[in-house]
């Protein structure tokens, strides 16, 4: 592997997104094509969650396969070979966030769905995915007089 500057490696670091990645994108558009509306990234939830469906009140995150250790595919176990005293321990680190935030999200009364990216390209999945979101039917609020 070539070594490359810190600024050159800073900026190839920055670059990689938080929102709007393209497993992300390819949910979202599934979801809101088969007629379920929700809300992106609430900051107020912990772990700010990809999409949210207040009413069926459950959170959905969309995980990279390298960086959150994806369990199904050859990304999620690729090993890190170069400077694995920061990275080994980073994605560790965000191994332990993931679960920190899915026990936070559930003793909140939230139900918690991961779809992997590897699983975005795989139409089956995301039928899975819906039909769970269906199963959980919207609370209906009382009517104010």
């Amino acid at each position: 592997m070539a070594r490359i500057s810190a600024e050159a490696r800073s900026r190839i670091m920055s670059a990689i997104r938080k929102r709007d990645t393209k497993p992300e994108l390819a949910v979202r558009r599934f979801l809101h094509a088969e007629g379920l509306r929700y809300r992106l990234h609430a900051a107020s939830l912990p772990g700010s969650p990809d999409l949210i469906f207040p009413s069926r009140r459950t959170a959905v995150f969309v995980h990279g396969c390298f960086w959150h250790r994806c369990p199904h595919c050859a990304a999620g176990k690729k090993e890190v070979r170069s400077n694995t005293g920061y990275w080994i321990p980073k994605l560790q680190r965000n191994q332990a966030c993931d679960a920190r935030v899915r026990a936070e999200l559930e003793d909140a009364g939230w139900s918690v769905l991961t779809v992997w990216e590897c699983e975005t390209r795989d139409r089956r999945v995301l039928q899975r995915l819906l039909k769970k979101l269906r199963s959980r039917r919207p609370r209906r609020y009382p009517r104010v007089s």
